[in-house]
């Protein structure tokens, strides 16, 4: 899936171009949309924990922090707990739940930095969420 979608090099000049803060105030909506639907609760263990997403093929970095269970943005282009970063196909695979995050890190697709076992519990928590219906259609799957 991830290769039929390259994108060039153009849209990471321009994402890194976007105020930090402007993408993480819309990444978090998001996950803060999905959690309230309940597609994705962040477990205890990540309560007050920093993380960094980028996506590197858009040059978009969003930062946030669990609070009292849920997602917040955070303003600072400083280094997070745990630091995720890949390309915008791979992002959408884990999403579908086409492929795992240990076949992307060790295909050197997936980049992992920081609290190792903070992106232990991330990655089993991910693997263990259940994809929307919607989602897994877009996929192909389930229908």
């Amino acid at each position: 899936m991830s290769a039929a979608l390259n994108l060039p090099p153009l849209f990471a000049r321009l994402g890194r171009r976007v105020p930090a803060p402007l993408v993480s105030l819309h990444f978090v909506a998001g996950l803060e949309l999905a959690r309230r639907f309940k597609w994705l609760a962040p477990p205890p263990e990540l309560e007050g924990r920093s993380f960094a997403i980028t996506v590197e093929d858009l040059g978009l970095r969003s930062s946030f922090v669990v609070r009292d269970g849920a997602f917040r943005p955070t303003w600072n282009r400083g280094p997070a707990e745990l630091e995720l970063g890949a390309k915008l196909a791979e992002f959408l695979a884990l999403m579908r739940a086409e492929t795992d995050a240990d076949t992307l890190f060790f295909q050197r697709r997936l980049r992992i930095s920081g609290d190792t076992e903070l992106g232990l519990i991330v990655k089993n928590w991910l693997d263990a969420s259940p994809r929307p219906a919607w989602l897994q259609r877009m996929s192909g799957a389930g229908g």
